[in-house]
């Protein structure tokens, strides 16, 4: 039977950033329902990346996306927030009241005072490289479009490719783990971080790695599960490779869904936001994270996580319009329940 569940903010997105909204908004005494389309908590954190390490978080030199995502729960278990998971929110209307009530695709219904969306780039595909047979070896048979475990790939011969940071990020990663590592890319430069190409060619040049530059996986091998691809240079020349997974990583591209027929000002299916309190064209709604816009956004999660706490702010008084709010340290007054 569909749920009818009513709160206070209802979040659409359940990433870091709207994992930190909701401890934000638990300090105002604000109670949080949580809803994303992805079955678990953790958004791009726990879907595509879990073991793969981030260092720009602060008082965190280095965290596993996985580790934050639990540790992002963990901090919000004091305000006992609600989720529905693997529903996407289709339906979005405002009442007369000034409220909200939004449908997922399995009918649950939320009442809510207010909506943030933190829904990150929205869903995702991956982009897929030009190889013809690319697909008979997808769903398990040997071509991944991103890494969920990189124990999986340990003593394995794998291929990756790409130029861009996921690239550069799993091949450094990957060259501990796997017995042999081929990463080709189209070019002879590299879009990702200076940093990480600079790992990427010591690593070949200690002989860690193999480094293929100017060149393509133009073609698959294997009888039911892949063996080897064939790696074409841009001047013709071509080599075939035995492997066992073949990775290519060209990003992936974000579809808005639903949010953009919702009648808020877009920007390249970006949600335009005042920065004063991130919301948006419609009053009481909020966008935080990715899926906004506004100039000189950083597409980082700790910017996110500034952007949860204004936006309760603004939740708050778009709420409670005739309540002055007095903002109180957690270092003095600690973590409240609800």
């Amino acid at each position: 039977m569909p749920n009818t569940i009513s709160t206070d903010i209802c979040i659409i997105g359940a990433g870091p950033v709207g994992l930190f909204a909701v401890f934000e908004a638990g300090l105002l005494k604000l109670r949080c329902h949580v809803v994303d389309a992805l079955p678990q908590p953790g958004g791009q954190l726990s879907e595509i990346y879990p073991k793969k390490p981030i260092y720009d978080i602060p008082g965190f030199p280095e965290i596993l996306a996985g580790d934050l995502v639990t540790n992002l729960l963990k901090q919000i278990e004091p305000f006992h927030p609600t989720f529905t998971l693997g529903e996407r929110v289709e339906r979005f209307a405002k009442l007369d009241d000034g409220s909200f009530q939004l449908y997922t695709t399995d009918g649950t219904e939320v009442l809510c005072k207010a909506v943030a969306i933190a829904g990150g780039l929205g869903s995702f595909e991956p982009r897929k490289p030009a190889v013809e047979n690319l697909e008979q070896f997808e769903g398990g048979k040997g071509v991944h479009y991103m890494v969920r475990d990189p124990e999986h790939f340990r003593g394995q011969k794998i291929v990756i490719a790409g130029g861009g940071d996921s690239a550069l990020d799993w091949t450094n990663f990957l060259a501990n783990v796997a017995s042999d590592v081929t990463l080709v890319h189209r070019g002879t430069t590299f879009r990702g971080a200076a940093d990480s190409a600079e790992k990427v060619k010591s690593l070949a040049e200690a002989g860690k790695i193999k480094l293929v530059l100017s060149s393509n996986v133009t073609h698959l091998h294997g009888n039911g599960k892949l063996a080897a691809v064939t790696i074409t240079g841009n001047d013709g020349t071509a080599e075939t490779v035995p492997l066992d997974h073949f990775i290519p990583l060209f990003g992936l591209t974000p579809k808005l869904g639903p949010i953009g027929e919702w009648n808020l000002d877009l920007t390249d299916d970006a949600i335009v936001v005042d920065t004063v309190d991130y919301s948006t064209s419609l009053p009481g709604v909020f966008a935080i994270g990715d899926i906004n816009t506004y100039p000189g956004k950083l597409k980082l999660i700790l910017c996110g996580f500034h952007e949860a706490a204004l936006m309760c702010q603004g939740a708050y008084k778009y709420i409670y319009p005739d309540k002055k709010y007095v903002l109180k340290y957690t270092t003095v007054n600690g973590v409240p329940t609800m």
